[in-house]
């Protein structure tokens, strides 16, 4: 199949139902660990979602640049500061283990709410971890939502 290389394309992309073992730790789904390792030697990022009560879980090479624009916002500004806060201050580094398990930081997992049923879902070069029943409770109402007006132009014109 070739070698993966660190400027590989990948995306992470479906929904994986996980459980949290004993010590926190969630075991990253099989088709997901080749390109993680491949892309960052199982280096991740894990911070804070800034608009849901969720965590960012980044490959590492990901996260760098992104963290890069982040620092770079005006410090003065109190919404880059709120950002810079929340994401860079709560950047946690963790390494997937020999079995393809993360550990999920204590503060992290608090502030998510995770317990014992996570959902992750890949959203392209990052993934979101949930808690189970509050991204069912989220989804369900994104679902009900019907307001096409509220949606940027941008969206408008993907055709599906």
């Amino acid at each position: 199949m070739g070698n993966h290389n660190a400027g590989a394309k990948f995306m992470f992309r479906g929904v994986s139902e996980l459980s949290l073992d004993e010590k926190g730790r969630v075991s990253i789904p099989a088709r997901h660990r080749d390109p993680l390792l491949s892309v960052s030697q199982g280096q991740c990022i894990i911070t804070v979602d800034t608009q849901d009560k969720c965590l960012l879980i980044y490959p590492e090479q990901e996260w760098m640049s992104i963290e890069e624009q982040i620092s770079s916002l005006p410090s003065f500004d109190p919404a880059a500061r709120r950002i810079q806060r929340l994401l860079i201050g709560h950047a946690t580094e963790v390494k997937c283990d020999n079995n393809g398990r993360l550990l999920i930081p204590g503060p992290l997992k608090s502030f998510a709410g995770l317990e014992k049923n996570a959902v992750l879902i890949g959203q392209g070069k990052k993934f979101e971890l949930w808690d189970a029943n509050l991204w069912y409770a989220k989804r369900e109402e994104w679902f009900n939502e019907k307001d096409d007006n509220q949606l940027p132009s941008s969206v408008l014109s993907i055709s599906l």
